[in-house]
């Protein structure tokens, strides 16, 4: 049994916990971060230094950063489907995964979501806001480039990269703000939401994250 740490609200938490229920393997999460705290106990902080969720158990193995703890579960416990076996076939998924965490996260979270969320309307700076919304836009453009024209980043079903990559599309897609044209983007995330484990645990309110 895999002891996972982390709010259901926290996307890095979501994208692990969809992993584990995708892959079918047994697991109990603990809700930790946020609200609930406990993040920044000597016994939590044992575990991660940083004091940031996720955290999984996996026996006597303790990891965390949660794109790392997807691939540890597809190397460990993935048939060739979620975890290729063959490096030039993982590798190219795998460029994906690593660019999102390194570009679209940055200029999606940092520069959109987390100014629209946690800051009043009166206290946001609209100049900045829509400067970050066009630069997000040339980067939504390189995502499109990448997208499957059909299936997912696996082929014919989800892979390690798809879990990396789909978790941040909800909030992307679901928020009100104006977003590059991108239909096989749009086409991918459809695909993801209809998928019950992403609907259940990646498609989740972040309304508690909201300034009030």
């Amino acid at each position: 049994m895999i002891t996972l740490h982390g709010r259901a609200t926290s996307s890095n938490v979501q994208m692990v916990v969809w992993t584990l229920t995708e892959m079918g393997l047994p697991f109990s999460r603990l809700d930790v971060g946020g609200a609930f705290g406990g993040n920044d106990t000597p016994a939590f902080k044992s575990m991660n230094p940083n004091g940031f969720v996720p955290v999984i158990e996996d026996g006597e193995l303790v990891l965390w950063e949660s794109a790392a703890i997807v691939r540890y579960l597809g190397a460990r416990y993935g048939d060739d489907q979620f975890w290729p076996v063959d490096p030039a076939k993982r590798a190219i998924a795998d460029k994906w995964a690593e660019w999102i965490k390194t570009t679209f996260v940055p200029a999606f979270l940092g520069g959109v979501f987390w100014p629209m969320i946690t800051q009043p309307l009166k206290d946001r700076q609209p100049q900045a806001l829509s400067a970050n919304i066009e630069k997000l836009k040339g980067v939504a453009a390189i995502f499109e480039s990448g997208v499957p024209a059909e299936g997912f980043y696996g082929g014919g079903d989800v892979s390690f990269a798809d879990m990396v990559l789909g978790t941040y599309l909800f909030r992307y897609f679901d928020m009100d703000f104006d977003r590059a044209d991108t239909p096989k983007l749009r086409a991918y995330y459809d695909r993801l939401a209809a998928r019950p484990a992403y609907a259940e645990h990646v498609m989740v309110s972040y309304d508690s994250l909201r300034a009030r």
